[in-house]
């Protein structure tokens, strides 16, 4: 019989959140929404992630992704936000830094925003509710490892 020791466990298994070279990916949370904003706060503290800062709105978003510029490896961007909305942000910082990592949260019902995001360059989507914990953290390491 196998020991204990010789079967994987899930647990052993390093956190989605630390680069294969060992350190957090470091991330920025845009949202306008404060529950959405700590409940992704969570879920990245969760893996090992580190939150170098959070954006209320786009224009925001893109000052902060340029200050943390280049020691920044994903946003996380809503699209419907005051001030500037996460498409037009998103654009910002493709221009600024066009192998920007950014994932796009947003309802369902936006197919046609997700269709002109993932045209402009957004790496990912994210669905809210963010009840699956699970399927949100497999999209943003697919996006990271990808």
């Amino acid at each position: 019989m196998p020991a204990k020791s010789d079967r994987p466990n899930a647990k052993d298994k390093p956190p989605g959140g630390i680069k294969p070279e060992g350190g957090a990916y470091r991330v920025l949370v845009v949202d306008d929404s404060m529950f959405i904003a700590k409940q992704l706060g969570q879920i990245f503290a969760s893996e090992g992630f580190e939150i170098v800062d959070t954006a209320t709105d786009g224009a925001q978003g893109v000052e902060k992704y340029k200050a943390l510029y280049p020691n920044i490896d994903l946003v996380t961007m809503d699209i419907v936000m005051p001030v500037m909305d996460g498409v037009t942000a998103l654009e910002k910082i493709l221009e600024f830094d066009k192998e920007a990592r950014v994932i796009m949260v947003s309802s369902l019902g936006k197919d046609d925003v997700v269709k002109k995001a993932r045209l402009i360059g957004a790496k990912g989507f994210i669905v809210k509710p963010l009840d699956d914990r699970k399927k949100v953290l497999e999209q943003i390491v697919s996006v990271l490892k990808g």
